[in-house]
């Protein structure tokens, strides 16, 4: 993990994450420089390196000043790019009242040196509005809290995603903030930006064991899917709940409901890292698409009591990782399924032998 690699000002923050395979190797280029964003970009080089030429990047035009060495060394790069936090609140005629937009490229954020923990393999880019005329983070802030592995596991914390070695986890955390409406919801919105070729779909897998997420039973995956083969290239999964508490408990659970991926007909900041390393081409020669995820059940009362609100997703390169039935299931479900069997089969097996003993009393008639 390096934090603004060549750069010795920390007004700005930028942190390289290089995860280094047998034969590849796998970047990740968080920023906070625009709107929050990763880069995801894999090699087929165990060498390639970041190049970043700072004073082209802070500039009003900062197409290519991201790239990798070697160029020819990339197979596939996308971005996430999380733009805009949207509150809103419905009336009594079922109209939503939409409050103005949190612009997350307005934000102002902390420097990530303080929070960058080379152990845990853990960064947290915190921010506050630029201007706040509602006063709404006076006592509260944004975070994205980043993970990188170096294997595969489980988390502990709810909603305990899977992760592999080749994933990466965001916390998307609203702690503090004061809401603006009664009954206020959130939505994040969040874009992603693929070359030609490569297709956003939205999958939905349920399945009956919650153990690990108790009462959801909904895991949402955003992938990349290549037009010539269909082959998965990247991904973006989440469970369909969100959290508010620290220490979050099933009680604390808030719902989470996915609004339609669509393509985006906006462009994105323009000081943003995409256009640093994808150049002009954004919307062009790439795609932009966008979906929006919101927070909040139908009172949405959670928030309103603890104000704190945590969201986490897994990000990564491949196919999403998939839970299977842990043992104790498959221990329940076996006792469950095989008893009834087990009593079945003695059942007819005392019948049988009852029927045969009974009849064995009387001699053949000749």
């Amino acid at each position: 993990m390096q934090y603004n690699p060549g750069w010795n000002n920390s007004s700005v923050n930028l942190l390289h994450v290089r995860a280094v395979g047998p034969s590849d190797t796998l970047h990740y280029i968080w920023s906070s420089i625009g709107a929050p964003t990763v880069l995801l970009v894999a090699t087929e080089s165990r060498t390639s390196t970041l190049g970043i030429n700072w004073t082209q990047l802070l500039s009003p035009a900062p197409a290519g000043a991201i790239w990798i060495d070697p160029p020819s060394s990339v197979v596939y790069s996308t971005a996430v790019v999380f733009t805009k936090v949207f509150e809103y609140s419905e009336a009594k005629t079922l109209e939503e009242l939409f409050y103005p937009t949190y612009d997350l490229s307005d934000f102002s954020w902390d420097s990530i040196n303080h929070t960058l923990n080379h152990t845990a393999l853990t960064a947290e880019f915190t921010g506050i509005p630029a201007t706040d005329p509602s006063g709404s983070f006076s006592n509260g802030s944004l975070a994205f809290q980043v993970t990188a592995y170096e294997a595969s596991g489980r988390d502990g914390p709810l909603p305990s995603l899977l992760h592999t070695a080749n994933s990466s986890k965001v916390e998307f955390v609203l702690a503090g903030v004061a809401l603006r409406g009664n009954s206020s919801r959130f939505v994040l919105e969040v874009a992603t930006v693929e070359e030609i070729g490569v297709v956003q779909k939205l999958r939905s897998a349920r399945s009956i064991d919650d153990e690990y997420t108790p009462t959801i039973f909904e895991m949402l995956s955003l992938v990349a899917e290549s037009q010539n083969d269909s082959s998965t290239l990247s991904f973006l999964q989440w469970k369909a709940t969100a959290y508010g508490s620290q220490t979050p408990r099933r009680e604390d659970s808030i719902q989470c409901r996915t609004h339609g991926l669509q393509a985006a007909n906006w462009t994105l900041p323009v000081s943003s890292i995409v256009h640093a390393y994808f150049g002009e081409g954004v919307g062009s020669t790439y795609t932009i698409s966008a979906i929006n995820i919101s927070f909040g059940g139908e009172d949405g009362k959670v928030y309103q009591e603890k104000h704190y609100l945590s969201w986490s997703a897994l990000l990564g390169f491949g196919q999403p990782p998939k839970d299977t039935f842990s043992p104790l299931v498959i221990s329940i479900m076996a006792v469950a399924l095989g008893t009834p069997m087990v009593m079945l089969l003695v059942g007819s097996s005392v019948v049988l032998f009852a029927q045969r003993k009974r009849y064995s009393e009387y001699e053949p008639i000749n």
